[in-house]
């Protein structure tokens, strides 16, 4: 990965704090995994239909292996830039990136490392390797209740997609560092950018530091209180179209908190290369049409990271899009 000069603070963009009465809404669902598994299911389906965004409780990955892989992740930002610069060989997936965020203009207050999820991948560490096989089986977890909620047979048809040997995985470790807030105004740094996660579905766990925010369906945003003891479940925008957008891909972004450091690990379950994406047939009504037309995973992937973060990036996999809507995305990925 090349990474380029850093960008100044004056050309990370603004966010405006979300209105006070909006603000106050930062509880998202919950689904508690001690529970029986059709209540879970059920909880899962609602949430992935109103928020596209749920954490998760009594899940059963250690809490001490969460903190050894995050101490890690400090001591690793905690290095000189340029030995971070050098931790990854320039013809790896991702590597180490700070404030540039892909190759589109796209900026924002953060480093970050990013790599591929292989079966023949060798992680920097132990505890690494042994948190991506605690969060692939709790994915598959969520994915089956996910299948049930939606009456989908067999109960692993999207976790084999979606964890399968073949899956195309992405982790990310994220640190944000403390920087200058704007006050003038009342506006504050951004983050990470407004953006869905393409994927079927990604694994989030922070520490216990401010930052993250969804959009609701009204196009409102409302901060996500952090909770550094669960996981948070995004739905992507490939899960969207398996379900005909029954469920929803969340926009999200993290906006600087100023303050406090914060530290993320995402782990995004994306399915093979090869695969192809369509409306499963289970989850359609009678006579009911599909929204998206087909398109392999490799496909979309190559698009979305060919897009700026804001972009819709499914418009162009939509049935119907608009002739603005198909210009405006053809000239931001050079069609």
């Amino acid at each position: 990965m090349v990474v380029l000069s850093n960008p100044s603070l004056d050309q990370i963009p603004l966010i405006r704090p979300p209105k006070a009465a909006a603000a106050s809404v930062s509880v998202v669902p919950v689904v508690d995994l001690s529970e029986p598994d059709n209540a879970a299911a059920q909880l899962v389906v609602r949430a992935c239909q109103d928020f596209g965004l749920f954490k998760v409780t009594n899940h059963g990955i250690s809490m001490e292996l969460v903190r050894r892989l995050e101490a890690e992740a400090v001591s690793f930002f905690s290095l000189p830039p340029l030995e971070k610069q050098r931790s990854c060989s320039p013809d790896s997936f991702g590597g180490y990136g700070n404030k540039t965020i892909g190759a589109n203009g796209d900026v924002g207050c953060l480093e970050y490392l990013l790599f591929a999820v292989t079966p023949n991948q060798r992680p920097f560490s132990s505890t690494l390797r042994e948190y991506l096989s605690a969060i692939r089986k709790l994915a598959a977890l969520v994915l089956e209740l996910m299948a049930e909620g939606l009456a989908i047979e067999p109960r692993d048809a999207l976790s084999k997609l979606a964890t399968g040997e073949q899956s195309d995985g992405i982790f990310r470790l994220n640190h944000y560092p403390p920087c200058p807030l704007q006050l003038l105004h009342g506006f504050s740094l951004t983050g990470f950018g407004e953006h869905t996660d393409p994927q079927v579905i990604s694994v989030l766990r922070s520490n216990n530091t401010s930052g993250l925010q969804i959009s609701l369906k009204d196009g409102s945003w409302i901060p996500v209180a952090p909770d550094e003891e669960s996981f948070f479940i995004n739905v992507g925008d490939a899960l969207q179209v398996l379900t005909n957008g029954r469920f929803r891909s969340v926009k999200h972004r993290v906006v600087a908190n100023g303050v406090d450091t914060r530290v993320s690990m995402i782990y995004f379950f994306g399915p093979a290369l090869g695969e192809r994406i369509a409306p499963l047939p289970q989850v359609m009504g009678e006579e009911e049409q599909s929204r998206y037309r087909e398109f392999t995973w490799e496909e979309y992937k190559k698009a979305a990271y060919r897009s700026r973060l804001s972009d819709n990036r499914l418009g162009l996999f939509e049935k119907e899009t608009s002739d603005q809507t198909q210009r405006s995305l053809s000239h931001n990925l050079h069609v």
